[in-house]
């Protein structure tokens, strides 16, 4: 009998913010896959982890997601990485694979699920609560209301023409673009928070474009509210 593949989304950094329906799969899958060569180093497994911590019994599934943007590289991994996950449910087992945040939102996971959903096996996404969400409730906020926009914005990826953008800009994964994006908003009038590590032990808030840090880590989102 071929097993299942689950997305799992873990949140942001709490432990206590895993659905109900997260620990329910952690707990009864046979298999936990992460997208690291260790444990040690996943964020989402300590995350996970802390939050059923049964799951250290399991056995781990380790595919490699190298955090690059050749193209070339990143086929060949995902490609690699769904080819071990097939042969895993092809034993029978049903895999937990666990990411940050929502599945469906900028995961490496989603590359994973498309080819071996695309290859015939059962799979299925459990939600999880996403980074943006989770900032605007740790800012005590709501991000949109009425009939205003609401853009998610990968920091990454460029940044042109995000500030003329009307409703809430949400910038994910600012990191080494903290500088640039500080700049640009020296002449803006839209109001400005910073949440970094969210949920974490390190976890960071700062609000107004002058509090933003040089040092910005990797999951670092920047909030940008048009003034009322």
């Amino acid at each position: 009998m071929v097993g299942k593949l689950y997305g799992i989304g873990v949140g942001p950094g709490d432990p206590k913010l895993l659905t109900l329906k997260a620990v329910e799969v952690l707990q009864e899958c046979d298999v936990i896959a992460i997208p690291a060569k260790d444990t040690d180093r996943c964020v989402a497994y300590q995350i996970a982890f802390a939050a059923v911590p049964e799951i250290a019994d399991k056995e781990i599934l380790h595919v490699d997601m190298p955090m690059t943007k050749k193209k070339d590289v990143l086929e060949k991994s995902h490609d690699e990485g769904a080819k071990l996950v097939r042969h895993t449910l092809d034993q029978g087992h049903t895999i937990g694979f666990l990411t940050l945040g929502d599945p469906t939102v900028y995961s490496t996971y989603l590359y994973i699920h498309e080819r071996v959903k695309a290859a015939g096996y059962e799979t299925e996404i459990v939600s999880g609560i996403a980074s943006p969400l989770a900032a605007a409730a740790l800012l005590n906020t709501g991000l949109v209301e009425m009939d205003e926009q609401l853009h998610i914005i990968p920091a990454t990826y460029g940044m042109e023409d995000v500030l003329a953008l009307s409703g809430t800009k949400v910038l994910m994964k600012v990191g080494k673009k903290i500088k640039m994006i500080k700049e640009r908003l020296q002449k803006s009038d839209q109001q400005v928070f910073l949440v970094e590590n969210c949920g974490m032990a390190s976890q960071r808030i700062l609000e107004g474009v002058d509090q933003l840090p040089e040092d910005a880590g990797y999951y670092t989102i920047v909030v940008l509210k048009e003034r009322k």
